[in-house]
């Protein structure tokens, strides 16, 4: 049973649990666990996925379950798990799904009319190189579950095409027999990153790099992007997309306009604090809180 409260900062004689599923606590949960704790009224359950055992009976005492874990794959069976079970998620376990899966992400965005870069998935060598050729150099070859950067490759003639494609095969798992190309486009040495949290966009930075992967994770600076119509209305959409909740969407400015290049389901914000003045965990914490009602 969810316990509602009358309001974030409410007290109430019976605790709210939230139960903070989690792997390593970094910078993003630190901050996030101090402002549970800041909260009157509200009780924090550690469920740390490295101890978690789930079975089809047991049924967590906890109200809401608000989920922070590294592994993809861990994330989205405990939410599996915790909805069977009766539990409300944040991010429900459709959103992790969706966004986790670029092929699904895609085909969620273009069901809603959401702008962006064209892409081609194929299963083989051939078909991957034909599909590349056919986008037309460069192209950027992504792994379809995957994050921070890692493992992209931007391909800018045939030969490299054909290298890389070999090199993915000889991998063997199953994610990289599944070739996602996506055509290269040029931010001229940023994109931008905007927070959704429920039905609002509370901030967005660029991401600045000489580097062709503007990724934080990979070093680019993060500056505050001031949250535009045009900025707030594409990433709520593309949140919608993919089922809402609190999701950091990332865009690309084109010759073409605004588009959506991915959606994050466990944001990352350690370096969008400051350059925006936003209080993100704050934020987060209080649409947790208020889902319980």
């Amino acid at each position: 049973m969810r316990i509602g409260v009358s309001s974030a900062n409410a007290s109430s004689h019976t605790a709210v649990k939230i139960g903070f599923l989690h792997s390593l606590i970094r910078f993003e949960e630190k901050c996030l666990l101090k402002e549970f704790q800041s909260r009157r009224g509200i009780e924090v359950v550690m469920l740390d996925d490295r101890e978690l055992v789930f079975d089809l009976e047991s049924v967590p005492q906890i109200d809401i379950a608000f989920e922070r874990c590294v592994s993809h794959s861990r994330a989205l069976y405990s939410l599996q798990f915790l909805e069977q079970a009766g539990v409300h998620c944040i991010n429900r376990a459709s959103v992790a799904r969706i966004c986790g899966d670029k092929v699904e992400s895609s085909i969620e965005l273009a069901r809603h009319g959401v702008a962006q870069p064209a892409l081609k998935v194929a299963y083989t060598e051939d078909s991957a190189l034909a599909a590349i050729e056919e986008l037309g150099y460069p192209v950027i070859l992504k792994p379809v579950v995957g994050s921070w950067g890692r493992l992209l490759s931007k391909i800018n003639d045939r030969e490299a095409a054909e290298a890389v494609l070999e090199h993915k095969r000889l991998l063997g798992s199953y994610q990289h027999s599944i070739f996602y190309v996506q055509e290269y486009v040029e931010k001229n040495g940023r994109d931008i990153r905007a927070f959704v949290v429920g039905d609002e966009c509370i901030c967005a930075i660029y991401r600045e790099s000489s580097h062709w992967i503007t990724n934080t994770a990979r070093g680019a600076l993060a500056l505050n992007c001031p949250v535009t119509n045009e900025i707030a209305e594409l990433s709520l959409a593309a949140a919608e997309a993919v089922g809402g909740g609190v999701v950091a969407v990332d865009l690309f400015e084109s010759s073409r306009g605004l588009m959506v290049n991915e959606v994050n389901y466990t944001m990352e914000f350690r370096n969008s604090i400051k350059p925006t003045g936003v209080d993100i965990p704050g934020k987060m914490v209080d649409f947790v809180i208020a889902s319980g009602k």
